[in-house]
């Protein structure tokens, strides 16, 4: 979270710093200081702050040594996936501890094999989560040379935010496909499912949609998958 999204929260709130100081637990000058970017928001502060502004966990802190922790397990991210709201897994109880979506793609997208119901949500979470910190997420993805899979993802994100009608939502996520554009790989990838078998990936290079052959994936998954479950 940057001063800038702190102070555009407090003002979409109609409040001015005396009252949003009250409700954070700071001083007025504190707040003005963060507000200009003048200080750095600690991570309690923030989350603190998504809470009282009524904010969407896209400005959730991101963990700054994120690739230091062990690979969560599909059962993890399964959980994670639910405290995001994703209906498809409405059914799970979720551990109450939300965690920013961008940190979730980038976990997801990083595993060889992929719960397929997970698969099927990284689109639904990119489309329900367009403000995320992209920049984030696109370096960290180049580094673990995942800008294929995000492509893809947003991709049919972007897809179904045009079947949708949304067109401010397509049009960002369109922006975003255009800097991923920029790093695409030649090699080919599957979309987290390593263990595919020759024969289904013989199949899935006959009959893979368009957006996963541009982005030379093995995959079938498109927008239209994902009707059921918003």
């Amino acid at each position: 979270m940057t001063g800038g999204q702190l102070r555009a929260a407090r003002e979409q709130k109609g409040w001015n710093q005396e009252q949003a100081r009250l409700k954070l637990g700071v001083s007025q000058a504190y707040l003005s200081l963060l507000e200009r970017g003048e200080r750095r928001i600690p991570e309690k502060l923030a989350l603190k702050a998504v809470r009282v502004y009524g904010l969407s966990e896209a400005f959730l802190p991101l963990k700054s040594e994120w690739d230091e922790a062990p690979p969560p397990d599909n059962n993890s991210l399964a959980s994670d996936l639910a405290a995001l709201g994703y209906p498809g897994l409405s059914h799970l109880k979720s551990n109450g501890q939300k965690k920013n979506p961008a940190e979730f793609l980038l976990a997801a997208l990083g595993k060889d094999n992929l719960d397929s119901r997970l698969v099927d949500a990284l689109p639904w979470v990119v489309w329900r989560f367009h403000d995320l910190n992209w920049q984030w997420l696109i370096n960290s993805a180049k580094v673990k040379d995942l800008q294929n899979r995000l492509g893809f993802v947003t991709s049919v994100a972007r897809r179904l935010a045009e079947m949708r009608g949304e067109r401010e939502k397509a049009a960002s996520l369109a922006e975003q496909e255009s800097v991923l554009e920029r790093s695409r790989l030649l090699r080919e990838d599957t979309l987290c499912h390593e263990s595919l078998t020759e024969a289904e990936k013989q199949w899935l290079r006959k009959n893979r949609p368009a957006e996963a052959k541009h982005w030379r994936l093995l995959t079938d998954l498109t927008p239209e998958q994902l009707n059921h479950v918003i």
